[in-house]
């Protein structure tokens, strides 16, 4: 059978299955790899495939996202977001700013989006109601400011698993990733102020307040920000420092990095005690292995795609319809992203598709690489999970989240994909 008639079948194994049916993303994503398996005739082959797909990702994966929850939840506990906030919105003096902001710079170190957004939800909640600011409008702006950071600056999974597959230089990525990064954030929160600004302010239940609250620990400003500022400047150090050493090499190693973050959140939540701390840590664990499951059901589905060769007819297909070279890993990544949902799935399945026919696309790596991170904007809808996550949690309506979230993404992909496209002339 034709690879690209495979594609598409897989494509809509995934939406049914995890639209239709309820199904979860790690079980339609490894049903649609099994399929494509059969498909193509070699369903014994698909199977190692799988496994192959399954175990890499995990190797890759497990530590960064594991260590980033714990993290994150950590110093949501000891009150450590609430002094980073309380700074941002004081430095700012612009409230969906300093929403933005807090989850342009956060959702990288947490290693998830809906991480990030699920942590300052609260505070973005609590400003909406203080200041009378719609609830649309505060989602939105921390919402959109999470996925710029993390659909476009290393070491975002989004963006690591990609380089990874598509051989870019880390220095590049950061050179031409973090500025698009920055204006496309900077994008969003202007969509949220102008075109958000609708429906009711945030209700704060009061027992929600109470259970966020009641017997944090009063940390100083070094405790909260050192988990998350140490461990970046550990891997930055990797690019920036010439001499390479053994010592250098090991600790700006992002696992060790941030395996460092994790030892510093335990310091700075000493007084919690160890039971706490254990229990706080198991709830971490528990949240970062539902996000490695769907990342290591993207790693099998990419895996038995490029076992078909999809890659090259799908270069063959682009190049017969005379679409700009850049716009090829954007499409690629749009078509992929809105029939399954997850980012993380997009990036790791686009890759394995664009690869064979990479050469003859003319392009940098990196600048490949943003294009497919622009691509991961559009087009999110019921079938992903942070659209749902995004609305429930302050409690919009389906079509206010259409109009917020969705709408706001699509805005932002094309400034990522036209921004990509004026690093390529300006440094190409």
């Amino acid at each position: 059978m034709n690879p690209v008639i495979i594609f598409l079948i897989a494509l809509i194994t995934v939406l049914v299955m995890t639209t239709k049916l309820r199904v979860h993303p790690f079980l339609s994503l490894i049903t649609a790899s099994i399929v494509v398996g059969i498909l193509d005739g070699n369903p014994l082959d698909a199977l190692n495939s799988v496994s192959l797909g399954l175990g890499r990702v995990f190797s890759q994966f497990a530590i960064i996202i594991t260590c980033g929850s714990i993290i994150g939840l950590i110093l949501f506990q000891t009150g450590g977001t609430a002094i980073i906030a309380d700074d941002l919105i004081r430095f700012s003096r612009k409230p969906l700013f300093a929403l933005n902001l807090l989850g342009f710079l956060f959702a990288v170190p947490v290693m998830c989006s809906i991480l990030a957004y699920v942590i300052f939800i609260p505070i973005a909640k609590d400003i909406g109601s203080r200041l009378n600011i719609p609830k649309a409008s505060v989602a939105a702006s921390l919402g959109l400011g999470t996925l710029a950071s993390f659909n476009m600056v290393y070491p975002s999974p989004v963006i690591f698993s990609a380089a990874e597959e598509l051989g870019a230089n880390t220095g590049e990525i950061l050179l031409t990733g973090l500025p698009v990064a920055v204006i496309v954030t900077i994008v969003g929160y202007y969509y949220a102020k102008i075109s958000c600004n609708f429906g009711p302010p945030p209700v704060i239940n009061p027992s929600e307040a109470e259970d966020n609250t009641q017997g944090l620990p009063r940390i100083n400003r070094i405790e909260a920000y050192s988990p998350i500022c140490i461990p970046v400047i550990l891997i930055l150090s990797g690019v920036i420092i010439n001499e390479q050493t053994p010592l250098i090499n090991f600790i700006s190693n992002r696992n060790i990095a941030l395996l460092i973050g994790v030892m510093l959140a335990f310091i700075s939540a000493r007084s919690l005690g160890l039971e706490q701390i254990k229990n706080r840590t198991d709830k971490a664990v528990r949240r970062s292995g539902v996000v490695l499951l769907d990342m290591c059901g993207g790693g099998a589905l990419g895996t038995t795609l490029s076992m078909t060769g999809i890659g090259k007819d799908l270069g063959q297909m682009f190049t017969t319809l005379n679409l700009p070279d850049i716009i090829i890993p954007f499409m690629v990544a749009v078509a992929i992203q809105s029939v399954q949902g997850s980012r993380i799935v997009t990036m790791l399945v686009a890759p394995s598709i664009v690869v064979p026919f990479l050469p003859e696309l003319n392009l940098p790596a990196s600048i490949t690489l943003l294009s497919m991170a622009s691509g991961t904007f559009l087009i999110s809808h019921v079938n992903d999970p942070y659209f749902w996550i995004f609305g429930e949690l302050i409690e919009l309506k389906t079509t206010e989240i259409f109009r917020s979230y969705t709408i706001g993404g699509v805005l932002m992909g094309f400034t990522g994909l036209v921004l990509t496209y004026i690093s390529y002339t300006i440094l190409y």
